[in-house]
């Protein structure tokens, strides 16, 4: 199992952000590292403040990973009354998640890894809240830890409740939940690996137990995930098409296991509202 507990920092790229550029000048986006208990199971923590004069809508095409997500909107510096606060569990995103994001406001995320939200919660198989977002207390019984988390100024005492909050929760020994984490980061770096077969292959089960591993401890099948990391670096291309050139999107479709560039091009229009070509040339996401 690779080792995120040695990782002294969270990573940096804005893989799945549409328009990232736009964006980040738009709030002020971070990421933190954990707690080294909790690294194993979490990509990072992520904060966003944001005061706007004209409202902004924002557009992530989701990673394969629960978010537990604490939100505030309303005066970043008033009374928590004079804001509407809530905390939520969110299952993997199917599709484009799209947020209008109006007036000041804090929301302060946990993302975990593929895989690493089990064992915080083992009553239940985590396809329960594939393309759900659930009041936290309804997984977390007894937690109430918004103010905690949303109260504070500076970014240390957010981390700081965040870490408390994840380990009055856990984790709980998993050795299926490794299994499932190490799975997921060899299709998000080999990129010769496009097929499920040679997935099970890989991990010595059958389809069918590969397939259930799956649904119970990242939430989505395997396939889902090969297409989504697909998705994700077509966008990160077409990101980088204006500095670099155009890119060669029959190319990109044969490197990345497509057979053909109509079914690269199909597959980014379904999941972000336009083709690649447009996106590249800046074509506002509908």
């Amino acid at each position: 199992m690779s080792d995120p507990a040695s990782a002294s920092a969270p990573r940096r790229d804005t893989r799945g952000i549409v328009d990232p550029a736009e964006l980040l000048t738009r709030v002020r986006f971070r990421r933190h590292t954990p707690a080294p208990e909790l690294r194993p199971y979490l990509e990072h923590y992520w904060l966003i403040d944001w005061e706007l004069t004209e409202p902004y809508a924002t557009h992530v095409v989701p990673h394969p990973s629960v978010n537990v997500v604490f939100q505030r909107y309303g005066p970043l510096g008033g009374p928590p009354e004079a804001a509407e606060s809530s905390a939520e569990v969110s299952g993997i995103g199917l599709g484009l998640f799209t947020r209008k994001l109006t007036g000041a406001g804090r929301v302060c995320g946990v993302q975990f890894r593929p895989g690493g939200f089990r064992p915080f919660a083992p009553a239940w198989p985590v396809s329960n809240w594939t393309g759900r977002r659930v009041p936290l207390d309804e997984v977390f019984t007894g937690a109430d830890p918004l103010s905690a988390v949303l109260s504070p100024d500076g970014d240390h005492a957010r981390v700081a409740a965040l870490d408390a909050f994840l380990l009055a929760h856990g984790p709980a020994p998993d050795p299926a939940a490794e299994q499932a984490m190490e799975l997921v980061d060899l299709i998000r770096s080999d990129r010769e690996l496009r097929r499920v077969s040679r997935l099970a292959a890989a991990s010595g089960l059958s389809a069918r137990s590969l397939q259930r591993l799956f649904a119970t401890h990242v939430g989505v099948g395997p396939k889902w995930v090969v297409l989504r990391y697909r998705i994700h670096e077509a966008l990160e291309r077409a990101e980088s098409a204006e500095a670099a050139g155009a890119p060669d999107w029959s190319g990109l479709a044969a490197e990345l296991g497509y057979s053909d560039q109509a079914h690269l091009v199909r597959d980014f229009t379904a999941t972000i509202g336009v083709p690649p070509s447009a996106y590249a040339r800046g074509v506002s996401v509908p």
